[in-house]
């Protein structure tokens, strides 16, 4: 047992092993024992590879900021010849790929020791990470009965539960910053394109999926961003380059903002008391700060993109099976894939080229809605991340799943999580602290959301309320045992 573990973020871990205090061998026994403790009662870590993360230790780690730092990938995406994966499916278990994606080059230069993955739900869709080829649902270190959030569901789970200080994810649809919520810990979603996507690919989901990472502290995110910030060679399009760096953004306090606050969803409807109740708690903390804050919401068709999001979304679950498909050289077979997916392959038969098309265009016109709202004299919008506390195990169960409904129905994802996704749609840079608790003890996370490109400041603020409002010793139960 390595005492300090559980206190260490990222950072300081690193910084114990550069000081000679433990070896990175030591801490990936520790990271390896944890996982044998305590992840029976998560199902979030998968596919460890024990051998290549001790064969990269005696290689000789690369001289990055968080050399020596156990480390997990999302079992979706980040492609890595040593680290293969299910993609959150039994269609795609056991996927083994040719060559690195640029974002592990990146994320492997920190000097991280990448040792398994964490569970994901097929394709990527939902708020809960319940996919069938991991045996079952991840659950929440914070209460079993609920869930960690998704689709970086494992990695929020792994990281809350104090098997690593750090994790790789990827949000499409807040599937970075609804773990974060669910979990107690900090996410950020990048501005568009702030990280490659390639080689292999040219974007996600029209350009509104991108990679991210939960943790523990605002410095490990800021830390990781700056490995992985700027596109690869080929690239379709750029984010604005970055002024100075993550690092040296949160160096100093950021400007006095106007803040909008939001208790309500985009669209008026009420959310539940207790994230309310985090949202103008939240809005007193930055007023005390000395940012100006204000009700506004922005006039945004809401409602029209999370249409057009589900439309794209189910025409890149249906391509991504057909490509699954004709690599293996065979039709659909029974068991394949899950309910769900089955559901949003037939939805996407009924959406011609241009009605993807048109969906993609108004996925533009709402960038420029919310553009709109910020260049009204709004610096940043504040809301909950979340409608609602974490929800129960199996409430968004791809079981028997009909897709439009469980996206759009009354009370399914986009009731439960209506703020995330209005920023993959337009680019804009958001994050969730962890600064609220449900009556339950349940974590709730506060989300702002930042101009396009303007990544720095909002990573600057964030650090001044984690300052302000400390959230490091914020652990569920569970991983003290």
């Amino acid at each position: 047992m390595i005492a300090e573990y559980d206190s260490w973020d990222a950072t300081a871990m690193a910084e114990a092993v550069a000081r000679g205090d433990v070896s990175a061998a030591e801490l990936l026994v520790e990271a390896l024992d944890r996982v044998v403790r305590r992840n029976p009662r998560l199902n979030a870590v998968v596919l460890v590879q024990e051998e290549k993360a001790r064969e990269a230790i005696a290689k000789g780690l690369p001289e990055g900021p968080l050399r020596g730092v156990p480390f997990l990938l999302k079992d979706l995406g980040c492609e890595a010849v040593d680290f293969p994966g299910h993609n959150g499916s039994r269609l795609l278990a056991n996927t083994r790929w040719p060559r690195n994606s640029a974002i592990f080059e990146r994320i492997r230069s920190t000097g991280v020791v990448t040792f398994g993955r964490t569970t994901a739900p097929e394709g990527g869709i939902g708020a809960a990470t319940e996919a069938a080829v991991y045996g079952g649902p991840t659950r929440n270190p914070w209460n079993l009965d609920h869930t960690p959030g998704g689709s970086s569901g494992g990695s929020g789970a792994a990281v809350a539960a104090g098997i690593v200080p750090a994790a790789h994810g990827s949000d499409g649809g807040g599937s970075v910053r609804i773990p974060a919520s669910s979990c107690g810990l900090f996410g950020m979603k990048p501005t568009r394109a702030r990280l490659p996507d390639g080689p292999d690919a040219g974007e996600g989901w029209g350009g509104m999926a991108i990679d991210g990472f939960l943790t523990h502290s605002v410095r490990d995110s800021a830390v990781l961003l700056d490995a992985c910030s700027g596109a690869d060679s080929g690239a379709p399009y750029w984010a604005p380059p970055l002024q100075e760096g993550f690092r040296a953004a949160i160096a100093r306090p950021p400007r006095r903002l106007r803040i909008a606050l939001c208790d309500t969803t985009l669209t008026g409807a009420p959310i539940h008391a207790d994230c309310r109740a985090a949202v103008l708690d939240a809005a007193r903390l930055l007023e005390s700060l000395g940012h100006k804050v204000e009700p506004a919401r922005p006039t945004a068709d809401t409602s029209g993109m999370m249409a057009a999001w589900t439309k794209i979304v189910a025409c890149g679950t249906a391509l991504g099976i057909r490509k699954a498909l004709a690599a293996k050289g065979r039709d659909l077979a029974p068991g394949d894939v899950e309910d769900l997916s089955l559901s949003a392959m037939d939805y996407a038969k009924t959406i011609s080229g241009a009605d993807y098309l048109d969906s993609v265009g108004k996925i533009h016109a709402y960038g420029r809605e919310m553009a709109g709202f910020f260049d009204g004299g709004w610096d940043v919008l504040l809301t909950a991340t979340l409608a609602e506390p974490p929800a129960r195990v199996g409430r968004f169960t791809h079981k028997g799943a009909d897709y439009v409904n469980y996206r759009m129905g009354e009370g399914m994802i986009f009731d439960y999580s209506p703020f995330c996704a209005a920023f993959n749609a337009s680019g804009q840079p958001a994050v969730s602290l962890p600064l609220g608790m449900s009556a339950e003890g349940l974590p709730i996370g506060i989300h702002l959301a930042a101009p396009f490109g303007a990544d720095e400041e909002l990573m600057a603020l964030s650090a001044e309320v984690e300052a302000a409002a400390p959230w490091s010793a914020l652990r569920p139960v569970m991983a003290w045992n």
